[in-house]
């Protein structure tokens, strides 16, 4: 099939490049000339573990190109919209205004028989909106949502080898044409079985931000034990092991520690909750406020804790911070804690170094007034504390007993619950954690 993937941004990039690793024909459009040029000499624009080698080995085919004019989507059976809804500036409420845009253009080049696919996270109603807006101007032309539930580190493997496809469909007598085109787009994933629901607009928008609301909450939740744990001398960690037995709980994401951000779940919670307020259901989703709350106490808390383990002053206290991106794998650092504490901790008068395998260039374009290192022995050179704070392999495999040697205080403070305690303590290192009792 003939495919258009209009903006090429995270989302966008890796989605124009997986559809032709499928057998499809793609364009991508963005209006940012320097992306487009990198991507067309395939050049990754973001960190991402096997988008480049993707990249480049899909443009060899000749399948995939890249355009800044819109022009180029013109002669596609499907048109993929993979813009982003950030939150809006001084609101909770998204920001629509490129996914309107992206809509607007493709109404110039689009025909009749032709498919808009929605990917981006917007709030319930978007869909219903812009379908009336693609059949007033484009007879015949069709909307569908399609949410995408990339995972940051995991985007190529998530596209080509999705846990589940959700088709958000028009009611009518074009229910059942738009269904098949998406089958045809998906053939290859549709053929392995993959689960599929079928659901009207509003679901399937509600989909992906109510995902990231139940998983947003059991990061909160794991987090607010932690803080009864501190009080109580409990410990987080085996608690998280002692009910992840439980199958109806599990195990996954109840790595107490700095929390969550990256440019998802917090604006997504948020973005819900506002939607809600408009619905006038905005009592149903009251607890995300807390779940929100406890989340950026997180970073406060590690300062404190930084603090105590530094005698109780960070004035002039030399500390070095290993992890910039908001997770591993990744070097997106919208709403990142651990810049977030960085930042804190030398506001607080510290001498605050950080590292990070993959994120420094964006990190020194944010906070060009921290002071940053290539490695974390670098970094760490005659700290008197150290921070994990993104649980990068790297930082997890540190040899406790050689890393010691470059320190002038042995003490660290795991902000991810990350480290194996006792080889540092039995290194002579104070641990602390959040949640955990001193080591």
């Amino acid at each position: 099939m003939r495919i258009s993937v209009v903006g090429c941004g995270y989302l966008g990039a890796v989605h124009a490049a997986s559809m032709a690793e499928l057998g499809h024909e793609v364009v991508g459009v963005d209006v940012d000339e320097r992306k487009v040029a990198a991507l067309g000499e395939a050049r990754a624009p973001f960190y991402e573990p096997g988008f480049e080698d993707l990249l480049a080995r899909t443009l060899a085919t000749g399948r995939l190109r890249f355009s800044t004019e819109i022009a180029a989507a013109a002669g596609s059976q499907v048109h993929f919209v993979c813009v982003g809804t950030p939150q809006k500036r001084g609101e909770y409420a998204a920001d629509l205004r490129y996914v309107e845009a992206a809509a607007e253009s493709l109404l110039g080049v689009i025909e009749s028989g032709e498919l808009v696919v929605g990917k981006s996270t917007v709030p319930v109603g978007t869909a219903a909106r812009l379908a009336d807006l693609v059949g007033e101007k484009v007879p015949g032309a069709m909307l569908v949502w399609n949410p995408e539930f990339l995972r940051e580190g995991f985007a190529v493997q998530d596209t080509l080898h999705p846990d589940r496809l959700v088709y958000g469909l028009p009611d009518g007598p074009d229910r059942a044409t738009a269904e098949r085109v998406l089958d045809e787009v998906y053939a290859p994933i549709v053929a392995r079985q993959t689960p599929k629901v079928v659901t009207d607009y509003a679901t399937a928008e509600m989909v992906k931000t109510a995902a990231n609301s139940f998983l947003a909450t059991k990061i909160s939740f794991i987090n607010a034990m932690a803080e009864l744990c501190e009080a109580t001398g409990a410990d987080v960690k085996q608690l998280a092991d002692a009910i992840g037995y439980d199958d109806r709980i599990g195990r996954k994401f109840l790595n107490a520690g700095l929390g969550f951000g990256g440019g998802c779940l917090p604006k997504d919670i948020r973005a819900f909750m506002a939607r809600a307020g408009e619905l006038g259901a905005d009592q149903a989703l009251t607890f995300l406020r807390e779940v929100d709350n406890i989340n950026m106490r997180r970073r406060i808390r590690m300062v404190e804790l930084a603090r105590e383990v530094c005698d109780g002053s960070l004035l002039g206290k030399h500390i070095a911070v290993l992890g910039a991106a908001f997770k591993p794998d990744s070097d997106d650092i919208r709403d990142s804690p651990a810049l977030n504490v960085a930042a804190q901790l030398q506001l607080q008068g510290a001498v605050v170094t950080v590292t990070d395998p993959a994120a420094i260039e964006n990190s020194r374009r944010l906070w060009p007034q921290l002071d940053y290192a290539t490695t974390p022995e670098e970094a760490a050179e005659r700290a008197d504390a150290v921070l994990v704070l993104t649980e990068w392999r790297q930082y997890r495999e540190l040899d406790p007993v050689a890393f010691g040697e470059v320190v002038a205080s042995k003490r660290v403070l795991d902000g991810r619950n990350a480290l194996d305690r006792e080889a540092w303590t039995a290194a002579g290192w104070t641990y602390r954690a959040l949640g955990r009792r001193a080591g």
